[in-house]
């Protein structure tokens, strides 16, 4: 975690209270014979990620063992996935029950997660997969699964899939959905919302926050080529052609469309519930920043189109979750996992950020030198927020040759026990100060013509009446403009419409700490084209 240093006034200060606190007349002593007052828990992450495409949760005795587990590695907060392509292990949320062999309805697993963790004083996290949409040669059951009205059946602007520039869609028996389509977007932050409204998760998890992999490079991504995104691209630029995988400006755009749908769900999830996380699986692919030039130089930022560094300085996510996924018994990945790590710690700036190695693929004793790295002080003395282990399926790499009952018993011994051991005592999931006391507060819209076409790629200015800087942003395929993280006072939002329409340029708005103002702008006009223009 960060640490906050003094300035040498400030170390005297500490100096003299801690003198003035040992004197015979300090109030918070203890008398003679009683108790000292229990020091709280020190706060780090520690937990799983529970995937459910292995059983864990599938029925409540599952559920209890899950539990159990978790208490064994002193864990504080569970990664449970809840929707893994467009279908929900819950009943009540806008994705669908899914097909999985879990127990019949009425039994809903996240209920049932989130009831044995409470009472054992484990948070619960909701693992929502954004952009897979199926993998499977036999479709979903559900005639509202996704897949059936916007997928390989779909045409025109109701298809949704994501697409490679040679026309690709699938890869394998896969699907994606495309970033850059609108009504995905609204989609995805709809059915997110419905969960955090519907259940008592501690917070919200995504995973695939991204564009796909598969691309023929690592320096560019081949997808996002679905007609309705190259539409949104061309109108954004003026241009008329399809651009390269590797065309810069279109490189930008694409990487837009990923941070404005996690500005979407940030803002979404805050209206439902303002105490809630939002946390993501941060990709970390081939070497770390140090060792390549920058943070826009890695595979994260250039082949999947992932700002997540540029999301935590925003403030749009609470909690970046890094899939730092290396074998430690390999001495070049181990220097990547150490790159990484570094980053991480340094990186993570007034949000969090948790080192998630992969148990599957390193023995117990690996994952235990791991988690000692992935826990230490960098050289600028920054720490991350915790550890995520992936997966609790698959402790170590050692199973199936010895069962995962046994490898999960013997990482907990090795990370609980012993002079060294990073978890022996417990310790309470790290406070989120810009949510449990906030000094800022959002700013959202929409704007749209009056037929209720909207007004994608409007340019709206936030401008404050008085001290302070003045912000941009766009609005988004929906006609969505969001402001996060604004100080509170009075404020002006101007709107730069589209050519060829005109309307109110101008609103006043007022921002609270903690709250959201939401500016309406009446429906814009759309001029009548000259002949000949």
């Amino acid at each position: 975690m960060r640490r906050t240093l003094l300035t040498p006034l400030a170390c005297v200060g500490v100096l003299l209270g801690g003198l003035a606190a040992a004197g015979p007349a300090a109030a918070d002593e203890p008398r003679a014979g009683e108790p000292r007052a229990e020091e709280p828990a020190p706060e780090q992450w520690r937990g799983y990620w529970v995937d459910a495409f292995n059983e864990g949760i599938y029925t409540p005795e599952q559920v209890s063992t899950l539990i159990e587990d978790a208490e064994a590695i002193n864990a504080n907060a569970l990664i449970v996935q809840t929707a893994r392509r467009y279908d929900c292990f819950c009943n009540r949320a806008l994705y669908p029950r899914t097909d999985a062999a879990i127990d019949p309805a009425p039994y809903d697993p996240l209920d049932e997660v989130i009831r044995q963790a409470h009472a054992a004083d484990l948070e619960v996290h909701a693992w929502v997969n954004v952009n897979t949409l199926w993998n499977s040669a036999t479709p979903p059951t559900s005639p509202d699964h996704v897949y059936h009205q916007h997928g390989p059946s779909a045409e025109g602007a109701d298809r949704w899939l994501n697409r490679q520039a040679d026309g690709t869609e699938l890869v394998g028996a896969n699907t994606y959905i495309d970033p850059g389509h609108p009504d995905a977007v609204d989609y995805v932050e709809s059915a997110i919302r419905s969960i955090v409204r519907e259940y008592d998760v501690d917070g919200v998890n995504l995973d695939y926050v991204r564009y796909p992999d598969g691309s023929a490079e690592t320096t560019h991504s081949d997808w996002g080529y679905n007609e309705v995104s190259l539409a949104r691209f061309r109108a954004a630029t003026g241009r008329d052609d399809v651009p390269a995988p590797d065309d810069a400006a279109w490189s930008d755009w694409r990487r837009d469309q990923v941070t404005n749908l996690v500005r979407r769900i940030y803002l979404g999830v805050w209206e439902e519930n303002p105490r809630a996380r939002l946390s993501m699986d941060a990709i970390t692919y081939g070497n770390g920043p140090s060792a390549v030039g920058g943070f826009e130089e890695t595979r994260t930022y250039r082949e999947v189109l992932q700002d997540w560094a540029g999301w935590l300085d925003e403030g749009i996510m609470d909690t970046v979750v890094a899939m730092n996924y290396k074998r430690d018994w390999q001495p070049d990945q181990r220097a990547m996992f150490a790159e990484w790590s570094e980053f991480l710690a340094d990186v993570q700036g007034d949000r969090q950020a948790v080192n998630g190695p992969a148990l599957y693929l390193n023995s117990v004793a690996d994952s235990l030198a791991q988690a000692r790295l992935a826990l230490a002080p960098t050289a600028a003395g920054n720490t991350v927020a915790g550890w995520s282990g992936y997966a609790y399926a698959s402790p170590s790499m050692d199973v199936p040759d010895t069962s995962a009952a046994e490898e999960r018993a013997a990482l907990a011994e090795a990370l609980t026990t012993g002079p060294e051991a990073p978890f022996a005592g417990d310790a309470r999931v790290p406070e989120m100060e810009w949510k449990d006391a906030p000094a800022e507060g959002h700013l959202t819209g929409a704007l749209a013509l009056r037929d209720g076409a909207p007004l994608d790629g409007a340019e709206v200015t936030l401008v404050p009446l008085g001290a302070g800087e003045r912000r941009s942003a766009v609005a988004d395929g929906s006609g969505w403009f969001g402001f996060a993280h604004v100080p509170p006072g009075h404020y002006l939002v101007r709107v730069d419409p589209p050519e060829g329409t005109v309307g109110v340029p101008v609103l006043p708005a007022r921002v609270r700490a903690g709250g959201i103002a939401e500016v309406e702008f009446p429906p814009y006009l759309a001029l009548p084209t000259r002949p000949g223009s």
